[in-house]
Formats: structure tokens, C-alpha cells, sequence
């Protein structure tokens, strides 16, 4: 059943849905930083809970201002002087949004600039594809605050950059900018101009995709990196026999069998 998205009902996050499924995200609390307070991981938990069913085909998600996310929001956490079982739970909501992110089925490409840290990091590798510009800088601050990450940086940025490159971030506060970051793969791009931009011009790309391939995409891969080789080998299977037969797909590959559809090519 198709849900709708009240937009008028979400107070951090501005969202903009577009004729051709593509939506923009934007984290809106520039005077922050756009840290995250358990409000705003409420709203990600609810936006991408139900974008799936909300024809959402692509998510460009943004931060307002010159920061994309400077991560836990350290002002609340410490006025609500919370207990174990209170941050334990905190963490937990984290979780679920990063995770409705990950495996929800909805290409999320992030646009990112100046801050990229702490739990800002953790967000930003909760997307699918991340474009930086030249201002944009990575680090997991949280060992010189007597933190810990909670919300998943032990998983996913270690599944994108080791873990001995984490484990140097988090003991030394170590800083990657620029091409740097893009070798270690913390992005994938990165911009002379806009990060926004291109990573619209991807959305839009994506969102051309059949949605049920993109679902494929953005969820199986995950689910196959927590399973064994045989698991994930039958899997992948599994997935193919679903999507490879798709209706939707017989015009794609009518194209592709008369050579009227565009070849792959290095250009």
C-alpha cells in the first residue's frame, strides 16, 4: 500500500520531493552544525521508514550551511546527563535510522561538506554513494571527548576505510580531507564545485533505474556482507530470479536485444 510523506510534519529535517522521485533531505539546524539530536534521528527513522512505499526512487541528503553534520549533539547529551540504559536506547534509535538507510532499498547519495564527524561520519556512511567537496573533512573525535562511537562507525566506516585506519581515527583524532579521503573510501567523489550538485546529478541518474532493481541494489549487497560465501552465493541467486524476470524490465532488454539502447562505454 502506498504511504504518503507529511512534510509539513518534520521540523529538522526540510524536505523537497520532486516530480521524478528524487527527494532532497537536508539536516536543518545550521547553528548546530546540524549535530544530531535525538529529534532529528526520529525524523531520519520516520523519512526513511517510509520512503519505500512512498515512490521515493532516489535521496540526495544534504546538510544546511557550511557543515554537513558535526555528529552527536554533545549540548544535549550532556544537559540530559542520561544513564547507561538511557544512552543504550539512544543508540539503539540510531541504529534503526541508519539501518531503514542502508537497507531500505532507496539509493541515498550524500552531498557533503565542512564537517563530516563523529556520528556525522557514521550518517554519511550509512548512504550509498558520497560526494565531498574540497571543504569537507572526516574524523571520529569521540576517544579525545571520553566517548565511544554508537551509532555504527565500528561497522560501517570500518567496512570502508579497515580497521586499522579506524582505530587510528578514533585513538588519535586523525583528520582525512581531499584526495586522501577518496583513496581510503570514505567518498567516492570529489568536487572542484559543488558536492550538492553532482550528487543530484546522481539521484537523478539513479532514480532512472527501475525500483526494483534499485532495491536490489541498495539493500541485497548489504545483507550479503553479513552472511557467509555459500549464504550469499544463494542469495544473490535468489535476488537475480526475482529481479532478472521483472515485466518491467522486458522493454529495457527489448532495447537493449534490437541495439537501440545505449551500449556501455568508457566515454
Amino acid at each position: 500500500m502506498k504511504q504518503t510523506l507529511d512534510t509539513g510534519s518534520f521540523e529538522n529535517l526540510a524536505l523537497e520531493g520532486r516530480d521524478d522521485g528524487v527527494w532532497i533531505v537536508t539536516l536543518n539546524r545550521p547553528s548546530k552544525r546540524n549535530a544530531l539530536d535525538i529529534a532529528t534521528i526520529e525524523e531520519l527513522v520516520r523519512f526513511f521508514s517510509t520512503a519505500p512505499q512512498a515512490g521515493v526512487r532516489a535521496v540526495v541528503l544534504a546538510g544546511a550551511g557550511d557543515h554537513f553534520c558535526a555528529g552527536l549533539d554533545l549540548v544535549e547529551h550532556h544537559q540530559a546527563d542520561r544513564s547507561p540504559a538511557e544512552f543504550w536506547q539512544v543508540c539503539l534509535r540510531w541504529h534503526e535510522a541508519f539501518n531503514k538507510m542502508e537497507y531500505g532499498g532507496v539509493p541515498i547519495i550524500a552531498a557533503l561538506q565542512g564537517a563530516v564527524v563523529g556520528g556525522g561520519l557514521e550518517l554519511a556512511s550509512s548512504a550509498h554513494i558520497r560526494v565531498m567537496d574540497r571543504t569537507a573533512y572526516f574524523g571520529l573525535p569521540e576517544g579525545q571527548r571520553g566517548l565511544f562511537t554508537g551509532g555504527g562507525a565500528t561497522i560501517r566506516v570500518t567496512d570502508l576505510i579497515g580497521k586499522a585506519r579506524t582505530i587510528d581515527m578514533m585513538l588519535t583524532g586523525r583528520i582525512y580531507k581531499e584526495q586522501e579521503a577518496v583513496d581510503v573510501g570514505l567518498a567516492q567523489y570529489l568536487v572542484d564545485g559543488s558536492a550538492f550538485d553532482r550528487a543530484l546529478a546522481l539521484a537523478e541518474r539513479a532514480a532512472e533505474n527501475l525500483p526494483l532493481s534499485n532495491f536490489a541494489i541498495c539493500s541485497a549487497v548489504s545483507h550479503a556482507r553479513n552472511m557467509s560465501a555459500m549464504d550469499a552465493a544463494y542469495a544473490e541467486a535468489c535476488v537475480a530470479g526475482v529481479v532478472n524476470t521483472q515485466p518491467d524490465a522486458r522493454a529495457r532488454l527489448a532495447a537493449f536485444a534490437n541495439k537501440s539502447a545505449a551500449r556501455v562505454r568508457p566515454d
